[in-house]
């Protein structure tokens, strides 16, 4: 039997299993890698409703990090929340220490749908260096409208894909609905449109974000990774009616 990957997921634990720690570990472990978790977070929440999130001190995520890496050999690494954009940039900054060759791909989780704000104080300069230390950056389309506020969505894009991927989901771009873009730091662009018949699911961008992940994980180069990364997604989507999906379809 060939041996899975390890992988690790830094994020926040979901009580209802639909995002966060939790579904990023499911993805993992259909996609046949070996899931291991950080949490960053406790949340208190259910697929509908968003009360509270407690955040982990810092120097905890940081010795759960730092234990993984005595023990595992991880190259791949998906971050979901996180409390600031500084504690963000010492994380990454730890991985690297790690392993110089990781990974990194960043679903940037800014608020929750009950519009509890994650990240705050936008620090341009901070976030710019974060960016140019890491592999993939999955915001959805109202999340890179909150990045570079100061910028329209266009030079937005062009900013960040200027000192990294950016794979931009398109689930709540209505003018073009649910067709995703990625923008490569060589300046090319792919598209990937809707194929299947889906419907909304709780936490369906750290399920994507986590599936691009894994994808790379086994090897997948990162334009392969992507497209079938959105076509799992779509599968999950699909899999109920339900705003918690399953991963058996």
């Amino acid at each position: 039997m060939k041996k899975r990957p390890y992988i690790l997921s830094i994020a926040g634990f979901d009580p209802s299993g639909g995002a966060g720690l939790v579904a990023d570990c499911k993805t993992f472990e259909a996609l046949k890698c070996q899931g291991l978790s950080v949490c960053t977070a406790n949340t208190i929440q259910t697929d509908t409703k968003f009360i509270d999130c407690i955040w982990i001190d810092l120097e905890i995520i940081k010795t759960q990090i730092t234990t993984l890496f005595s023990r595992f050999q991880i190259d791949v690494v998906k971050i979901g929340i996180i409390e600031n954009w500084e504690t963000l940039s010492q994380v990454i900054d730890l991985l690297i220490l790690n392993n110089p060759e990781i990974k990194i791909i960043v679903d940037p989780v800014l608020s929750a749908t009950a519009d509890f704000n994650f990240q705050t104080n936008f620090n341009t300069e901070l976030f710019s260096s974060i960016l140019e230390k890491i592999y993939v950056l999955t915001p959805n389309y109202n999340e890179i409208q909150k990045l570079y506020p100061e910028l329209n969505i266009e030079q937005t894009i062009k900013q960040i894909s200027s000192k990294t991927n950016l794979y931009l989901k398109g689930g709540h771009n209505e003018a073009e609905k649910g067709k995703d873009y990625l923008y490569t730091k060589k300046n090319q662009i792919y598209s990937t449109n809707p194929k299947h018949i889906s419907y909304p699911k709780h936490g369906s961008g750290c399920v994507l974000s986590s599936a691009i992940a894994s994808y790379l994980s086994l090897g997948f180069p990162l334009l392969k990774s992507t497209f079938k990364a959105k076509r799992f997604t779509e599968k999950y989507l699909g899999s109920n009616k339900e705003l918690l999906g399953n991963f058996r379809f």
